[in-house]
């Protein structure tokens, strides 16, 4: 979406608060020997609480409240019995609608003891959102924000996930424009004011494919590599742009 108004900017404010209040809520969650599924029981219970319902059960009837994928796992993990084990990389999505505004963000979540390359690929993937988010002003190319999230992955000598972007959000989970991770010059568009997107870099030890597993929704890489994810919904405007779900 585009935001026109005082009223959708409040409201877009409104939800990515309460995103980020929730990724708070479940990351204290996030602990040896509990399950995914609780995990996803502490985000269902206190966004619910705030009038917030899932987008992703909403738009596309997704089994968890939230997205949780461990490990090799890259996105779209649904939340069930699975322990949480200590060196676990643990990606929490969650993706909130709120009085018809929908925000979007993760974060990665290491379990102690973590590894060194866990850590390496966390850092990684925080510094190529911000990196991009340097890049995100009204004017700049769509292609920009996947130049500048490809050369901080190169230079901490990881990989990006090509095949997954970032996307338009607000008004529905998708929109327009998509925002790849990987500079690819037949990306058209220009970022304008007031467009809301999701930057979501997500970064791994090397090139590797990405493969469906059989639950119809889990994306991992397909050697079985880390991965690591990192995500806000953010505002452009003629500077800097306005973070809406940052804690």
């Amino acid at each position: 979406m585009t935001i026109r108004s005082a009223s959708e900017l409040t409201g877009m404010q409104r939800v990515g608060r309460l995103v980020a209040r929730t990724l708070e809520a479940m990351r204290g969650a996030v602990r040896v020997g509990n399950t995914t599924g609780a995990i996803d029981d502490v985000a269902a219970r206190f966004a619910r609480a705030e009038g917030a319902r899932s987008a992703p059960q909403l738009t596309y009837d997704f089994p968890g409240f939230t997205c949780i994928s461990v490990n090799d796992e890259i996105v779209h993990g649904i939340p069930g019995t699975r322990v949480v084990r200590g060196g676990d990389v643990v990606k929490l999505d969650v993706t909130l609608e709120l009085d018809g505004y929908i925000a979007d963000a993760a974060v990665t979540v290491l379990v102690p003891p973590a590894l060194l390359q866990s850590r390496a690929l966390q850092r990684c993937a925080r510094q190529a959102f911000t990196t991009a988010l340097r890049a995100a002003h009204a004017g700049a190319p769509v292609a920009a924000l996947g130049r500048a999230v490809e050369q901080e992955a190169l230079r901490h000598g990881f990989a990006v996930v090509r095949e997954l972007a970032g996307h338009g959000v607000g008004r529905r989970i998708h929109e327009s424009p998509s925002v790849p991770n990987w500079y690819d010059p037949s990306t058209r568009g220009v970022l304008s004011p007031g467009l809301v997107i999701a930057v979501e870099p997500m970064v791994t030890p090397h090139p590797t494919r990405v493969v469906e597993e059989r639950d119809g929704w889990t994306l991992r890489t397909e050697d079985r590599s880390l991965a690591a994810h990192h995500e806000h919904t953010i505002v452009i405007r003629e500077g800097a742009p306005l973070v809406l779900t940052a804690a």
